[in-house]
């Protein structure tokens, strides 16, 4: 078995197509369209659309992850995949009124996390918008202040996010 390269792109049964961009001893890291990074087996079945030549070591995992970023946001108008927590895929949430003559209201979870995602989303591309706005220097601290105190208020929400990286951060306590 040739070990594939970093950019080699491959198809994998479970994750999709994805791109190597970092190789162990026993395992290949794979940023997957769909799925994220993964990390899987050197023996794993896979499909090889297209093996890259050269030494493993050639490019960092930073310069392939930064490019792969790159190409996938000038492309697609896909936003960024956020993994829901694995024990709450397929969960529900059930909202049940005091008054038990109502009937409770329940929401396929995964519904919820995808609305709590795009909230999140559009409070970057506010911030953004924000930043790159006329407005005076305060006027844009003051906007971004309110900005960091919705992402503290949505902290509880945290708990649903797969990884910690793509948690909302609000003031850090003094």
């Amino acid at each position: 078995m040739k070990l594939l390269g970093i950019g080699s792109r491959i198809d994998h049964p479970e994750y999709g197509k994805g791109v190597v961009t970092n190789v162990t001893s026993q395992h290949y890291w794979v940023t997957f369209i769909e799925n994220g990074l993964e990390t899987i087996d050197l023996d794993s079945e896979i499909e090889v659309i297209e093996a890259a030549d050269g030494d493993v070591d050639t490019v960092s995992f930073f310069e392939v992850e930064s490019s792969l970023v790159k190409i996938l946001k000038k492309w697609s108008d896909v936003s960024e995949i956020v993994p829901i927590a694995d024990k709450y895929k397929g969960g529900k949430i059930i909202l049940e009124p005091a008054d038990t003559s109502l009937k409770p209201y329940e929401l396929p979870i995964d519904t919820f996390f995808h609305k709590i995602t795009m909230v999140r989303d559009r409070l970057r591309v506010m911030e953004q918008r924000i930043n790159s706005s006329d407005l005076d220097e305060q006027g844009k601290i003051d906007l971004q202040q309110y900005i960091t105190r919705i992402y503290g208020s949505l902290t509880s929400f945290n708990v649903l996010f797969k990884s910690k990286s793509h948690n909302f951060v609000g003031q850090k306590g003094k």
